[in-house]
């Protein structure tokens, strides 16, 4: 039986994974037991050949708030003459293991944005595949606010969805973006009406689960790599990664359910 109490809740539907952030109380915002959770729970979704799309989604109000400022890894310690801390621990030890988690992941992960995603949050969203957002949700670069940067790879991920101006607006003025504007911008994928995130999120992964995993993992990873290669590096990449593909299951599944007019069943992974 699940612990409603865990800072993470897992829930397998078929091929879909669904990870749950369950502080709600302080709108899921990271401590150390949600990160130790949420990458325990991607590892064994990751290990899993059974799962072929991962869900992370919110509990109560709020998808992420970003990180828990009362967190002890990074709330100053106000005592006369104690030193500074050291935040960057923070980034090298949670969340850049987390972001490269997500970069290398063998099957689509998408997020349910439910609520409001701000600082990590809303980065922590924009390193999933594919972003759909409730009309009530909302995403807040927030880090200015607070004398910090952007974290969680925002810094590379922001630009490349939305071009370096509009995302220089938002990581300097820390203004919300409300989904609908996030979904104009090509920050997100959709947004949704709140009453149908859930069941168009099940429809999503359900499809997604059911499409070639490795082919589709590849498809991330060189859209990543051509970000830094020139037209023909690129068209030399896509060559040996189809090379690769086309010797799996999956293609010649593929191609067999083509000429068969049937659906395909891949299993690749």
């Amino acid at each position: 039986m699940a612990d409603d109490a865990a800072p993470v809740l897992s829930h397998r539907d078929g091929a879909v994974q669904t990870l749950t952030l369950n502080r709600p109380q302080a709108l899921n915002s990271f401590n150390g037991a949600m990160h130790d959770a949420l990458s325990t729970e991607l590892k064994a979704a990751a290990a899993d050949s059974a799962v072929r799309c991962v869900v992370i989604t919110g509990a109560g109000r709020g998808f992420c708030a970003g990180q828990d400022l009362s967190d002890p890894a990074i709330a100053p310690d106000l005592t006369p003459g104690a030193p500074p801390r050291d935040i960057g621990n923070l980034i090298e030890a949670r969340y850049k293991p987390l972001a490269m988690l997500l970069h290398h992941f063998p099957v689509p992960v998408i997020a349910a944005v439910n609520g409001v995603a701000a600082g990590a949050g809303a980065n922590l969203a924009l390193n999933c595949d594919i972003v759909l957002a409730a009309k009530s949700a909302s995403f807040i670069q927030a880090f200015s606010k607070i004398g910090l940067v952007p974290d969680c790879g925002g810094t590379w991920l922001l630009p490349r969805l939305v071009g370096r101006a509009h995302a220089m607006a938002l990581a300097l003025l820390g203004d919300k973006c409300n989904a609908e504007d996030a979904q104009r911008l090509g920050m997100i994928w959709r947004c949704v009406d709140d009453a149908a995130l859930a069941d168009e999120t099940k429809a999503l992964a359900e499809r997604l689960a059911g499409m070639p995993s490795k082919a589709l993992a590849e498809t991330r990873r060189a859209f990543a790599a051509a970000d830094h290669m020139d037209l023909s590096a690129a068209l030399s990449m896509e060559g040996e990664v189809q090379r690769r593909l086309g010797m799996s299951h999956d293609y010649l599944e593929g191609v067999t359910a083509f000429f068969a007019k049937r659906a395909p069943r891949f299993t690749d992974r």
